[in-house]
């Protein structure tokens, strides 16, 4: 991952999003990446990092220490405090990713909420899904790795 050290650097990507109407809290603690994609009505809280690969819809808030990379959030969707969107990461629109919460390599279907304390990875979750408290998947069989589709769960 090639990063953008400089201040100038940083300065000049910041302004560029204001200017496209990205609402920021406290700009200076908010880092970009060169290819960092932004749509209409985004909100980004406080000591965010958004890594290379980056495409964010509209009318998405960003909440604080929350760390982006290689990902797609489509419209309308809520991410953080403090949650991690590693590499092919896809949020459906209208979805959730509450605090500490973790997903890597899995797609959180529309509408459906990971509230807290989560990982989910390697997994497909489908419409209207709410989970909290999980670990999903980690499940290696024989060297094997399994991805893990979820529809609507009655418990």
């Amino acid at each position: 991952m090639k990063q953008i050290n400089s201040n100038t650097e940083q300065e000049k990507l910041r302004k560029f999003f204001i200017k496209s109407g990205v609402k920021m809290i406290g700009p200076e603690t908010i880092f970009f990446s060169k290819d960092t994609k932004v749509g209409k009505n985004v909100t980004i809280n406080p000591y965010v990092v958004i890594g290379p690969k980056v495409k964010i819809g509209n009318n998405v808030t960003i909440n604080s220490f929350s760390h982006l990379e290689d990902c797609k959030i489509k419209n309308k969707v809520e991410v953080g405090p403090y949650a991690r969107l590693r590499p092919g990461t896809i949020l459906e629109e209208g979805s959730k990713i509450g605090n500490f919460v973790e997903v890597k390599k899995s797609t959180v279907g529309k509408k459906s909420k990971i509230n807290h304390l989560s990982y989910i990875g390697d997994s497909e979750l489908g419409k209207g899904v709410m989970l909290e408290l999980v670990q999903l998947p980690v499940i290696m069989m024989v060297l094997k790795k399994v991805k893990q589709k979820l529809e609507i769960m009655y418990l």
